[in-house]
């Protein structure tokens, strides 16, 4: 043997240099090659002010078992990776990091402002990227790419352009999520719900005669935000509901702002809940402003873009939300229309970000209408032209799509795509263009304001698996590379991003962006908890990394995987597999330290002991499992597998078989040999997408070649090595 494995296995150095002998001889890397069949993964691209978390690991785990996979069974494999902007994630770091040094955003002014962002971006934007190289992801990072290089804001532009040509988008005012704090529409992935202890306030409004004197009767509800009655425009009840059929068609006044407002019928309420009478604040609340749109309700804004009071709200105009709730509260107490007060848990909405409250607020924004655009997304499921794996998640899929709502699009930041639309500042004519325009189309005015908005960070990621590949141009890689394949990704963000990019793959292409949706669920605590920073709960991969090893975590994280289902996070079964490391690789020097000098690394002898057409036949069988569990994606069971078989079977049963066989030499010590490094190159093939490092490590001790264990050919059944009997024994 010219190279010896050393005593113990340390992860410690050897992984970093293994990853960069592969990056020196660009093994990730894929080129057009149109005698070979294309498999393609897109990385769902982490936000440039990301740090690894498990998420993070496991979701990039489950990429490279696959991208792995696909290399050696032979296909032209690209994993494509690349990072996004996270406008708000983004923004919210910069002026935190402003606001260290005395410096106010808007006395920077945008220009300076996207100075400091980009420079953010180079001295933190490729943190991540080194941690996932940590992890072993055998990503192309030769075609990294950033939702806010050239080529992904060209295809952008070309988007936002077409779909607003086509009338897919509008301005209009609708219901967003609002941030009082930085003072921007959000998306529900960045509102983050949880448990506040509040309160439920009854309150009892009067109800009034035709001729507008209040009858003695009153209609009495329940709320979470007292404030928002300023802006009430009517109390609805339920159409069956016997209790109030006499107040139909009549009026209520509303108390301290005294205005008439409408009973209204609606199904909307719930009957069955408290007195089965709803306030209806169509400004503030979603719910109350689809009620408004049905019923041609007056939208009354009584809220500032801070939270505090405006003009709308009278005399409270000008305090904040909560300090007009609590004056609001103690006057409805004084006039006599407070019936109790009622301590109340429940979820409220928080930005991610700042952790401020929200407030639903009707705000004129950009929208893409998505009635129509959601119907071939939900067609290519429904025919099978994308599979959602595990197919459970069809039911929520539709479920999600069937109550779908315009997107809000526009974001009142600086760092992002800015929206290409131009106002003439003679007559305000709105033009959406590629460019800014030269002459007005209505008035022929020569001067423009472009719209300071930015796009919703998810606008530019939903293009991203044909945008990273050269569209809008029709290059070789776009032709070659596209569809993909398989996109790998939790549960949570499905609403968010992959519809978004199917039904966009869609429009644009006319293809579906991928063909399967790997699903996976959220790593928890050992108790089970969700991970987070107000737990104090979250593990940080790395630590682990540095400690066990990138092999051992991700073969924790393999451990158990099954499709769509949450798991656990614990230590112990990362301990359990550094352990699995340290057999594997004993077994491996018990080998390479007992071949002789002149062993011949070839195929197997001809004539086989009853224990080698055993083993054998059992690893001829585990190959043919392990395929077809990785082709169904059940990495989980693929990996349950193959420990059984290399702990059990190999090392406990026929090295054992094999000891005294070596120890007596001649012929049948040269075919233990034989068939000793010929199952132990299978096992490491197989075993090599779930732990790169290790495997090609022992791979080129053992076989004493140059060539890589991760471009070799994946192991498959052949019926040549099938012993039945022998097995079956």
């Amino acid at each position: 043997m010219s190279k010896e494995l050393a005593k113990t296995y340390d992860p410690h150095g050897l992984e970093d240099t293994i990853y960069q002998k592969w990056l020196d001889k660009k093994y990730f890397h894929a080129e057009v090659d149109r005698s070979k069949k294309p498999f393609t993964i897109v990385i769902p691209p982490p936000n440039i002010t990301g740090q690894l978390h498990m998420g993070h690991a496991l979701d990039n785990t489950m990429q490279d078992i696959l991208i792995r996979f696909k290399r050696m069974q032979g296909y032209n494999a690209l994993w494509q990776p690349g990072t996004d902007h996270a406008s708000i994630a983004t923004e919210v770091k910069i002026i935190q990091k402003l606001k260290e040094e005395g410096i106010d955003k808007h006395d920077l002014g945008r220009e300076k402002f996207l100075e400091r962002a980009w420079d953010w971006k180079k001295e933190y934007g490729g943190r991540i990227i080194s941690q996932l190289k940590k992890l072993g992801s055998s990503c192309d990072w030769d075609r990294e790419r950033f939702t806010m290089d050239e080529g992904c804001n060209k295809a952008v532009t070309e988007v936002f352009c077409k779909m607003h040509e086509k009338g897919y988008i509008y301005k209009g005012s609708r219901i967003v999520n609002w941030c009082p704090v930085c003072n921007t529409s959000i998306s529900d992935a960045e509102v983050e719900y949880e448990d506040q202890a509040g309160h439920f306030w009854h309150i009892k409004y009067p109800i009034l005669n035709e001729d507008g004197t209040q009858s003695g009767e009153y209609l009495t509800f329940a709320t979470t935000r007292p404030e928002t009655m300023l802006g009430d425009t009517a109390v609805a009840i339920h159409p069956d509901d016997e209790r109030y059929t006499h107040l139909k068609g009549k009026k209520v006044l509303l108390p301290i702002m005294n205005r008439e407002i409408p009973i209204v019928e609606d199904t909307y309420v719930d009957m069955e809940f408290g007195t089965g009478v709803v306030k209806i604040t169509p400004a503030h609340d979603p719910n109350d402003f689809e009620v408004g749109k049905r019923h041609n309700l007056p939208i009354i804004n009584i809220m500032n873009d801070d939270a505090t009071i405006n003009e709308n709200g009278g005399k409270f105009a000008g305090m904040d939300r909560y300090a007009a709730r609590e004056a609001i509260v103690k006057e409805l107490d004084e006039m006599g229309l407070l019936v109790k007060i009622e301590d109340y848990s429940h979820n409220v909405g928080t930005h991610d970000r700042c952790k401020t409250t929200i407030e639903p607020l009707v705000k004129q924004q950009w929208f893409v209408k998505m009635d129509e655009l959601i119907k071939p997304a939900v067609e290519a499921v429904k025919n099978g032209e994308i599979k959602l794996i595990p197919e459970r998640m069809d039911k929520t899929y539709f479920n999600w799509t069937d109550n779908i709502k315009d997107w809000c699009i526009s974001r009142q930041l600086w760092w992002g795509h800015r929206i290409p639309a131009y106002y003439c500042d003679t007559c305000g004519e709105i033009v959406v263009a590629k460019e800014m325009p030269k002459v007005c189309p209505k008035c022929g005015c020569e001067h423009f304001t472009q719209d300071p908005d930015t796009l919703d960070t998810w606008f530019s990621s939903a293009l991203w698996p044909f945008s990273t590949l050269g569209w809008p141009d029709k290059s070789d890689d776009f032709n070659y590379f596209y569809p993909t394949n398989t996109l790998v990704t939790g549960y949570d963000i499905i609403p968010f991003w992959v519809m978004r990019m199917m039904f966009s793959g869609i429009e644009y292409t006319g293809q579906v962006p991928f063909k399967t949706v790997l699903i996976h669920g959220l790593v928890r605590d050992s108790q089970g908890r969700k991970m987070s920073k107000s737990l104090g709960n979250g593990i940080d991969p790395l630590e682990v990394i540095d400690k066990y090893g990138a092999d051992a975590l991700r073969f924790m994280l393999a451990t158990g995987n099954s499709p769509g289902n949450d798991m656990r996070y614990i230590e112990e079964k990362v301990k359990s597999a550094r352990n699995f490391a340290n057999k594997l690789w004993n077994a491996s020097r018990f080998i390479i330290m007992n071949l002789d000098d002149d062993f011949k690394r070839g195929d197997l002898p001809e004539y086989l002991n009853i224990e080698d057409k055993w083993i054998v036949s059992k690893f001829n069988t585990l190959a043919k499992e392990v395929n077809y569990n990785l082709e169904k994606f059940e990495l989980g069971v693929a990996v349950s597998k193959l420990y059984d078989f290399i702990w059990d079977i190999y090392c406990d049963w026929y090295i054992e078989l094999t000891k005294p066989r070596i120890q007596e030499g001649g012929e049948t010590k040269a075919t233990a040999q034989s068939v000793l490094v010929w199952v132990m190159k299978g096992m490491l093939k197989l075993l090599h997408p779930f732990m790169p490092y290790i495997t090609e490590e022992i791979w080129q001790v053992l076989t004493d070649q140059s060539s890589p264990i991760m471009i070799s050919d994946y192991p498959v059944y052949n019926e040549k090595y099938s012993y039945k009997q022998e097995e079956d024994d």
